[in-house]
């Protein structure tokens, strides 16, 4: 069931989606523009089936609405019509995400990703009124998010189950780590709802228990690795895909040692793909931090290198359109 949104249907939301990371200048601290599209397209050209702007991972809380729309229109410009484009109207009120979903879709957005609003701890009714008001604003299929680690609350598998069955969210991105949630939320909310982890170390074990991919902060950094999980998965490859898990586990652990995003960012800039440095309160990572990404990229670059080179293994071709009313079926895999 689609309800709302039946004329804009979530464009292949599987596999591993890059949590985009936000670059900004190292002169000015602005919203650096190029390095963003450079971003995105690298993701895309790798074989993200989408991607996330505005999020927690793109530092969303730190920007204005006028630099979320920035970002979301250079994101959109860079994907163009081969992958989903996915906008965050996260904020510190309902109001502020309302405001956010009514101009995402004039940005190029195809979807929304809407958790519950920071600091405030809503409760349950209202938690489902904040995703009503959201929802009203726009015809865009909505993402619902759970991230109690950010948001101070969690949301609850009923309320997960009330807010699908009312037509309100089209998937879920669940940054629990709770593995046993995907087969509880597919009882409760049927085998076609799309569940996406948002914690890389155990999106596997999320995968392997029904869910649909990943939401990935890694993706930045090794996207075509990353894609590289979900095709093993989708080709019943148990080996591949416990070896790729295996290699991956230390970027994965890495990239939490401090605060999302500052790790990552240390990697995208040991990548040369962006300066390294976040907006305040959160500062560059620590010396040894970039040691051990520095290292670990090292080892696995060459890995990702050899898939990117391979463009016609990817499990979601680039040359294949995607847009709002595009009909939504699993890419093929090869």
């Amino acid at each position: 069931m689609m309800g709302r949104a039946s004329a804009y249907l979530l464009p292949r939301l599987e596999g591993w989606i890059p949590a985009l990371a936000t670059p900004f200048r190292p002169g000015d601290g602005e919203l650096d523009e190029a390095a963003l599209a450079r971003l995105a397209e690298r993701c895309v050209t790798r074989g993200a089936s989408a991607v996330v702007v505005c999020g927690s991972t793109g530092e969303a809380a730190a920007m204005t609405p006028v630099e979320q729309a920035r970002a979301l229109r250079v994101v959109s410009e860079a994907a163009g019509h081969r992958a989903g484009v996915i906008a965050g109207v996260g904020g510190g009120c309902t109001q502020a995400a309302v405001e956010l979903a009514a101009t995402a879709a004039r940005g190029g957005a195809t979807g929304l990703l809407c958790a519950a609003p920071p600091y405030i701890r809503p409760s349950q009714d209202g938690i489902r009124a904040h995703v009503r008001a959201v929802a009203a604003v726009s015809r865009l299929p909505l993402v619902l998010y759970d991230v109690p680690s950010r948001t101070g609350v969690a949301i609850a598998d009923e309320t997960v189950a009330s807010l699908r069955d009312g037509g309100l969210v089209q998937a879920f991105k669940d940054a629990t780590a709770d593995i046993g949630r995907p087969a509880r939320l597919r009882r409760l909310c049927g085998a076609d709802f799309p569940q996406l982890s948002g914690d890389d170390a155990t999106a596997v074990p999320h995968l392997l228990a029904g869910g649909a991919g990943c939401i990935s902060v890694a993706a930045n950094l090794l996207p075509a690795l990353c894609t590289a999980q979900y095709r093993a998965w989708a080709a019943r490859d148990a080996g591949m895909l416990a070896a790729l898990h295996q290699s991956l586990s230390p970027l994965h652990e890495a990239l939490f040692t401090e605060s999302n995003p500052v790790p990552l960012k240390a990697g995208l800039e040991s990548l040369r793909l962006c300066d390294g440095r976040p907006r305040l309160p959160l500062i560059r990572a620590r010396v040894e931090t970039r040691m051990v990404l520095e290292r670990l990229l090292g080892t696995l670059l060459p890995q990702e290198e050899l898939l990117a080179a391979r463009p016609e293994d990817m499990p979601f071709p680039a040359s294949r359109p995607v847009h709002p009313g595009a009909e939504a079926r699993p890419g093929k895999l090869h």
